[in-house]
């Protein structure tokens, strides 16, 4: 069975490869204009300058990281941690990289062309580097870990032949320990990367906001606006290496989370063999795979289509869409072969649809994102009501703008966790827990289209940026603000998928982690109800806010010394409102830099931290607790957070555009809707997208500490 890992290994070397050609392909377009290259080139370097910095941190904590689990859980999972915190790593400073280069050269595309379709082309081939190397990079590195651990090392073997020694007192580690291993070097860099880049980009573009838009009433990317080129750096490094690192650390989970269950479902004593064990680990790296074919398709399409529309957001939904379905029948004809002649251990592992019914599963993932995508899409786009009645709401001022972004926010959440749960019942009604694994992947099976639609909006947005600083004509602006704005709700879009996928991914997490101190032939239970479960559930529920605040303090405090600077040069540097001096962009970049990578120690530690001492002081079953209200409340507070932002955004957005008939930008209307949007940036930018690999983060953690607290915890030595 192992040779079907080809497929994948030609899907990974595919891939890559034509991540590699549309690098160099980007990067072989003109800049422009001196001043263009000039302006690219500072954000180049500020973008390099903070990746710098923060790997230094991540590298410390996470050689900390590797050596704790070498000596205290396995060799194997202390380097698969390396090589997943590598894969990440890499994913997301490649995709910082090409959005460094490819920023420019929209900008320029636009300027000589003056065609959307052609620009979009070129934004959208920058974006698919970034979507093709976090799946490519996500699957290289299970491939390696699966040879290396799994086939060389005989952990395969251990757990078929039921030797695996399970607690940390032994020599031997488990198979299990090892992918998690890996699954937590990923969430480890993503956490840092979405927190740092979060802080990073929301300082930067409130300081910009805030001075330069609401007190001096210059537009937004003025080259006068000392926070310009900073607030265009936090675009590349939280919206672009961010995302990257956290969309491969959600497919990673998706993926690992039903290899670990196939896993621990066997050593249970599931009653079936070991070959059919081997075809339950290998199905969600192939339909990983299979998705990641279909993708190439769908990029292809928009990229090899000789003339794209002014449609913008129909071409990139095309592009999804081809690469779902082509996911959807690649997923049939896998499940079909695969399984047909397995018919006599369906029900050992709950199969109600035969042989199609891990498939089944993975069509309710796919379901369910698109359409928790569409109701994102309902809910940010100035397109739809929602949004056009936060802009409405701007008339009366800022007050009822944030009032109205509020309950807008707030009304998302309802549909969004209805369609999950609808996925949840049907995948475990087709295929039992291993179905609601096979959902997550499904959901994420064609996450290069997805992860390359949402970079292409950052992208967008820095092209406006460097159009605005380089005084192009005004067309140039209104292509890049139509990209930029269908980018806004792409976006959204994409975090939908993320937080849906890890509430599936942490949910069969839980199950493995409940296996996982659950003795052979008991029956697996978590009892919500007793007192120490529920004191977990409890805390838990409470986690995600605490998280939340401290994530909102720091970009708060970032903010307010990037207001004070720009307030400061606007003061103390004569003539630059008046285009004749200046800015002292490096300042911003460095306060900035700073305050970022100060600021987001303590919620990164919170989040490594509070599940490794709770389990240790209070034992396996409050550390269940935890991981339940954690993921309830994350769920809900990601999709308000998300969709609130993404609509004051748009709101923003649709007011500039003309849609409220005499009250464009410099209106009273339209300052009430940058504030608005000021108060939304950290919440869509920073805290949303944290909370979905906090979840995953802590499922993660406990999977692989949960032998050894679940034994020795100060709570059990008194009862």
């Amino acid at each position: 069975m192992e040779i079907l890992l080809i497929i994948v290994a030609i899907a990974v070397v595919l891939a890559i490869a034509y991540a590699v050609f549309n690098f160099f392909s980007v990067k072989k377009m003109e800049e422009g204009t001196e001043r263009m290259s000039e302006i690219a080139g500072a954000i180049r370097i500020g973008a390099n300058a903070f990746i710098k910095y923060e790997f230094k941190l991540v590298a410390i904590i996470g050689a900390i990281i590797a050596v704790l689990l070498a000596a205290f859980i396995s060799w194997q999972s202390a380097c698969a941690f390396v090589i997943g915190a590598v894969m990440s790593a890499s994913a997301g400073w490649v995709g910082m990289k090409i959005a460094t280069y490819a920023n420019v050269r929209v900008t320029n595309r636009a300027r000589e062309t003056k065609d959307l379709g052609k620009t979009l082309k070129v934004a959208f081939k920058g974006g698919s580097v970034m979507g093709l190397c976090v799946a490519g990079f996500a699957l290289l590195g299970i491939i390696i870990v699966y040879l290396i651990f799994g086939l060389a090392c005989g952990q395969i073997d251990d757990i078929a032949a039921g030797t695996v020694q399970k607690y940390w007192t032994n020599l031997d580690a488990s198979f299990t320990m090892t992918l998690s291993g890996y699954a937590l070097g990923c969430s480890v860099i993503a956490l840092f990367n979405r927190v740092g880049g979060g802080i990073y980009t929301k300082a930067a573009d409130m300081g910009a906001d805030l001075v330069g838009k609401t007190e001096a009433h210059i537009p937004e990317d003025d080259p006068r606006n000392p926070a310009t080129i900073a607030d265009n750096v936090g675009d590349n490094v939280g919206d672009v290496a961010g995302l990257g690192s956290d969309l491969l650390e959600s497919y990673v989970g998706a993926i690992l989370s039903g290899v670990i269950l196939a896993c621990e479902l066997f050593l249970h004593n599931a009653g079936f063999d070991e070959d059919f064990l081997t075809k339950l680990m290998l199905f969600p790296i192939l339909l990983a795979g299979c998705g990641l074919l279909a993708c190439l398709v769908g990029i292809g399409y928009v990229l090899v289509k000789p003339k794209l529309s002014s449609n913008v957001h129909m071409e990139l939904n095309i592009a999804t869409w081809i690469s779902a379905g082509l996911s959807v029948v690649a997923g049939f004809l896998l499940s079909f072969f695969m399984f047909k002649g397995d018919s006599g251990f369906y029900d050992t592992v709950g199969w109600n649809a035969g042989n199609l019914s891990p498939w089944l599963a993975s069509v309710f993932g796919i379901a369910a994102g698109i359409i928790i995508g569409l109701i994102s899409e309902y809910y940010t786009s100035y397109d739809h009501k929602p949004t056009k009645r936060i802009a409405e709401a701007s008339k009366e001022g800022a007050a009822l703008n944030i009032t109205q972004g509020l309950s807008n926010g707030m009304a998302s959440c309802m549909l969004p966790v209805v369609v999950l749960a609808v996925a949840i019942f049907g995948s475990y009604m087709v295929g039992g827990m291993y179905g609601v694994a096979c959902a997550a992947v499904g959901m994420l099976s064609f996450v290069a289209a997805t992860v390359s639609v949402d970079t292409y909006g950052p992208i967008s947005d820095n092209a406006g940026g460097i159009a605005e600083m380089s005084g192009l004509d005004e067309d140039v602006r209104g292509i890049t603000d139509k990209l930029d704005s269908v980018g806004n709700t792409t976006a959204a879009i994409g975090k939908g998928f993320a937080i849906g996928s890890a509430a599936l991914a942490a949910l069969s997490l839980m199950t493995s982690y409940m296996y996982a101190f659950t003795g052979v032939g008991q029956e697996i239970s978590l009892d919500i109800i007793t007192p120490l479960t529920l004191c977990g559930a409890l805390c838990g529920a409470a986690l995600p806010f605490l998280f939340s605040g401290m994530l909102i303090n720091a970009v708060a405090k970032a903010a307010r010394k990037m207001v004070d600077e720009v307030r400061r040069q606007f003061k103390e540097i004569p003539g630059i409102l008046e285009g004749e001096a200046k800015p002292d962009y490096k300042t911003c970049i460095q306060i900035s830099t700073q305050g970022s990578i100060k600021e987001m120690r303590v919620p990164c530690i919170l989040a490594i931290c509070f599940t490794v001492v709770s389990g240790f002081v209070f034992g396996a079953q409050f550390v269940g607790g935890v991981l339940v209200g954690a993921t309830i409340s994350a769920i809900m507070l990601a999709l308000f957070t998300g969709n609130a932002g993404g609509a004051w955004d748009n709101a923003k957005k649709y007011i500039e555009s003309g849609g409220l008939k005499g009250l464009g930008k410099g209106s009273a209307a339209h300052d009430a809707s940058v504030v608005g949007d000021t108060v939304g940036d950290p919440l869509k930018d920073t805290v949303g997208p944290s909370l979905d690999i906090l979840i995953k983060i802590m499922s993660t953690l406990s999977l692989v500490l949960v032998v050894i607290f679940s034994e020795y915890n100060l709570f059990g030595l008194f009862m």
